[in-house]
């Protein structure tokens, strides 16, 4: 097992086979030894630095209806909300004097929020704050919105591709929506020009080792600037309620593997792995990660954004939590870094 890993750190690639059995066997001593190699090599390119975004929940009506998210269209117990421009506004001011230089505006795929909303948006944010990072997570929109999006301002993309299997990806998700769509939605994305973020959902309902492995593939081919890997947590009124969460151990183990792989990719620690466990933030850092996002949404807002259960969204997950969260990161090591923490080389 440490030559396996010892050969992912010098060479950033494994064989599928190898792969396989890192995610199978990697435990106890070999998974603290993995992390160990993970982080050297996330401190070798940013040092014990790690970024902050301020996540903005821009609304959380969706079209949409995968089995696995508490916003899907069917959850009629849920109670829905949009944010105004002025509210999105209000929330980056507040987060511009806390500091913050990057904002993720992120929301279902909601058709209320046209082409020409979300163009106004950004518009007028990058009008207000012309040197912070815009980055958007609002799902699935034809390319010319894409160019719209980037031509107004918005720098970034996260758009979790969750699986590369079709088979899984059908497990997933309703039959009006396609995984050939959505790997269209990221190559538009980059090639466009955009900072592009994917990922998976960690212990997905019928995931299989085999399914991790080809997502791995897939992200090594693909090459995104930002990966994005957090555990599946149920929700209780999905259809996957009574399915188990994630498992902490096999997500370390990934988010320390694409660390290897992508030495300088954004890879943030999520807000999933730290609602799995209180310190799965800081686990996420030393697997790797070197971001985290603290949440801007109004306060009265956060717990509708309900995508799984008791998701955290207060304390130092909370942009007015930031002395904690420096508080907990120096404990581990690590400081914030207020800047907008680009992907190096890119800055547009």
């Amino acid at each position: 097992m440490r030559e396996l890993i010892e050969r992912l750190y010098r060479e950033q690639t494994l064989a599928p086979g190898e792969l396989r059995t890192l995610l199978l066997e990697c435990r106890g001593e070999d998974l603290d030894f993995l992390m160990q190699k993970a982080r050297a090599v996330a401190q070798s390119h940013f040092g014990n630095r790690i970024y902050i975004r301020g996540l903005i929940e821009i609304g959380n009506c969706c079209h949409n209806d995968c089995f696995y998210c508490g916003i899907r269209k069917s959850n009629r117990h849920l109670k829905r909300y949009r944010l105004d421009a002025e509210t999105i506004l209000a929330c980056c001011r507040h987060g511009y004097e806390l500091g913050f230089r990057t904002f993720v505006l992120q929301g279902g795929e909601d058709n209320y929020m046209n082409d020409d909303r979300v163009t106004e948006v950004v518009t007028a944010i990058r009008t207000e704050f012309p040197d912070v990072a815009i980055t958007l997570s609002l799902g699935e929109r034809p390319t010319l919105s894409y160019k719209r999006f980037f031509q107004a301002g918005a720098n970034r993309y996260l758009l979790r591709h969750e699986t590369h299997n079709e088979a899984h990806y059908r497990r997933l998700h309703p039959e009006d929506m396609s995984l050939s769509n959505r790997l269209r939605c990221l190559n538009d994305l980059k090639r466009i020009g955009f900072q592009t973020g994917t990922g998976i959902m960690v212990g997905s309902p019928g995931q299989t080792v085999d399914h991790l492995v080809e997502d791995i593939l897939f992200i090594e081919q693909f090459r995104p600037q930002m990966i994005g890997i957090g555990p599946f947590l149920p929700h209780h009124d999905t259809p996957f309620a009574s399915c188990p969460p994630g498992s902490l151990t096999q997500t370390l183990t990934l988010l320390s593997i694409f660390r290897l792989m992508h030495p300088q990719a954004l890879i943030p620690s999520t807000t999933a792995l730290a609602s799995l466990t209180p310190d799965g933030r800081e686990k996420g850092i030393l697997a790797g990660a070197n971001v985290v996002m603290p949440n801007l949404s109004p306060v009265e807002q956060r717990k509708n954004y309900a995508l799984y259960d008791n998701k955290a969204s207060m304390g130092s997950e909370a942009a007015e939590g930031l002395r904690l969260l420096a508080q907990r990161l120096a404990a581990i090591g690590y400081e914030i870094d207020k800047s907008r923490g680009d992907y190096p080389g890119k800055t547009l």
